[in-house]
């Protein structure tokens, strides 16, 4: 699979059909499954613990740490599908509605190069 190759709704049956096959449908409420996203997240976030900023590129430029953060992004991205799977969000629309409530909250000529 590529990105380039794959939709979004690809990846939503991908996800969907590995979790009908172990019928774990049953246990995807979206408390569980939010929690399992936090989870993965904070697990991407360990790798980098107690890292600068430069060791943090570093790791993300080769080598097992690198693997170890694909790893947990795929998680993290496979939960996320999972969530809009079980509570029948549309991706594209919810990031077009957020994207756009971001322009309003964050002007570029007010943010554009700091925070």
């Amino acid at each position: 699979m590529m990105d380039k190759k794959n939709t979004i709704d690809t990846l939503k049956n991908f996800v969907e059909n590995f979790v009908k096959e172990r019928d774990w449908s049953q246990f995807h409420s979206p408390k569980n499954i939010s929690m399992a996203l936090a989870i993965e997240a904070s697990e991407l976030m360990d790798i980098f613990k107690w890292d600068t900023e430069k060791d943090s590129k570093v790791k993300m430029s080769e080598g097992i740490s690198r693997q170890e953060a694909i790893d947990e992004l795929a998680d993290i991205i496979i939960y996320a599908i999972a969530f809009a799977n079980r509570n029948n969000i549309d991706i594209s629309s919810a990031i077009e509605q957020k994207m756009k409530k971001n322009e309003k909250k964050y002007p570029v000529d007010r943010y554009k190069g700091h925070f």
